[in-house]
């Protein structure tokens, strides 16, 4: 069978609802997992290649079971269920070899009908993205999301704790244009909110994370390779759990997407001096 590659992702197909693709170390988190953007696109971008699949993503939820790691990965698609304009599909990421997966999504795909819009939301007020100072990576590498992404902000490094943990940030692509997919993994590459109450002293760890997709793939392809607006805000945490929501933005305030995110946080381990 053809492999099919997009920008960043490459299938081999391997039966019926089956597919391998490759992880490289790039992709991998500080801690050691594949960074949590990165199954995101993956399974969008599988259903793309599906060829029973109908209509384009308008939500993915998923569950992080267990640390997905770099070098092959099995992906398995299920469609659940088509209806007249409604398709729903499960998709499982596994390090290859593996029984139980890794990421569980589920994926709801639609035929966009032509209705009217309306729009309560309005884009924050933030400034220009070429005023703010360019990404700095050190010793020139990129890593996990910076592979895909260049963020500009205003916020100061390294994050301190304060009463307040909405910020903004301009991102766009580092290769190609925007996509679903590619959107789809921007929702998983911010600082997590629990720094902005702890500072850096936790750890954290995603456990679900949910995409809606408000834009068509022609409102979020129009975007080209231009900066989206990204607010981010959190509004509590506490037993171990803390939450995230974000919103994308177009540069002429057309609203592409929103997300919300369940993070699994702990102290950080404090080294006891020998």
């Amino acid at each position: 069978m053809t492999a099919l590659s997009t920008d960043y992702f490459s299938f081999t197909p391997a039966g019926a609802g089956r597919w391998t693709t490759q992880a490289g170390v790039e992709w991998r988190n500080p801690n050691g997992p594949l960074w949590g953007g990165y199954p995101i696109g993956l399974c969008m971008s599988v259903l793309e290649a599906e060829p029973e699949a109908v209509g384009e993503p308008v939500a993915i939820t998923l569950t992080y079971a267990a640390a997905l790691t770099p070098g092959e990965i099995d992906i398995r698609t299920r469609r659940l269920r088509q209806g007249g304009s409604i398709g729903v599909w499960e998709v499982e990421l596994r390090p290859a070899g593996a029984e139980q997966p890794s990421v569980h999504a589920m994926v709801t795909l639609a035929r966009r009908p032509d209705t009217p819009p309306f729009a309560f939301a309005k884009m924050p007020q933030a400034p220009e993205p070429e005023t703010l100072p360019q990404p700095q990576s050190p010793g020139g590498a990129l890593h996990f999301g910076a592979q895909a992404f260049e963020r500009r902000t205003a916020e100061a490094f390294p994050i301190r704790p304060s009463d307040n943990a909405r910020s903004v940030a301009w991102v766009r692509p580092r290769r190609g244009t925007w996509s679903k997919p590619l959107l789809g993994m921007q929702t998983d590459n911010s600082p997590p909110r629990a720094f902005y109450a702890f500072g850096h002293g936790v750890m954290t760890t995603t456990i679900s994370l949910t995409v809606y997709l408000h834009g068509t793939r022609e409102e979020v392809a129009a975007a080209g390779d231009d900066y989206l607006l990204v607010e981010y805000e959190g509004r509590v945490g506490g037993g171990g759990t803390s939450d995230e929501r974000s919103s994308y933005w177009r540069r002429d305030g057309k609203l592409l997407a929103t997300s919300e995110q369940l993070v699994w946080y702990r102290p950080v381990p404090r080294q006891v001096p020998e």
